[in-house]
């Protein structure tokens, strides 16, 4: 694993560091020294197998421009279609999209910290893992809990959401 380092002060960080401590959440996020951008690089900075990352996936609800998370395993690929049919069409989000509607920058979406929350659902696929990782608010910042904590942290059902994986 990494090294980590120091949090930094920045908004989105802390909102991640006060979400977490105000539900009692035993693990803080950490900085690591490089880049956890992609669920490739979290996963090799933090020595796990890609699948342990949770994803965090935001789209844009047609009907009302809501902002749409999907938090799904690091390897598998969001179905768009599934999710639509759960909860209405569906768009991709542009990078000033995500910013505005959750305070984060692409690449270090959290699960939690929003600074308005959005319609979110896990995918049951990352029940599949005893530990997995989460993106803290910054490109660089991450956090340990359990696949069952998502659904405690965020109130999101847990639903079938992605592709079918090749074999």
């Amino acid at each position: 694993m990494t090294e980590a380092t120091s949090l930094p002060s920045n908004d989105s960080v802390q909102r991640v560091v006060a979400a977490l401590s105000a539900v009692g959440h035993p693990h803080a996020p950490q900085m690591l020294d490089i880049s956890a951008r992609t669920a490739q690089e979290a996963a090799g900075a933090l020595g796990v197998v890609v699948g342990q990352i949770a994803k965090s996936i935001i789209f844009r609800r047609k009907s009302d421009d809501a902002a749409v998370l999907v938090i799904t395993s690091g390897d598998r690929r969001v179905d768009e279609k599934k999710v639509s049919s759960l909860i209405g069409p569906i768009g991709r989000a542009d990078a000033d999209f995500v910013k505005s509607a959750t305070g984060f920058t692409i690449g270090g979406v959290s699960p939690v910290g929003f600074i308005q929350p959005p319609v979110t659902l896990i995918d049951r696929d990352l029940l599949r893992f005893d530990e997995i990782w989460a993106a803290a608010g910054h490109p660089h910042a991450v956090f340990r809990l359990k696949p069952q904590d998502l659904e405690r942290l965020t109130g999101a059902p847990v639903v079938d959401v992605v592709q079918v994986p090749k074999a």
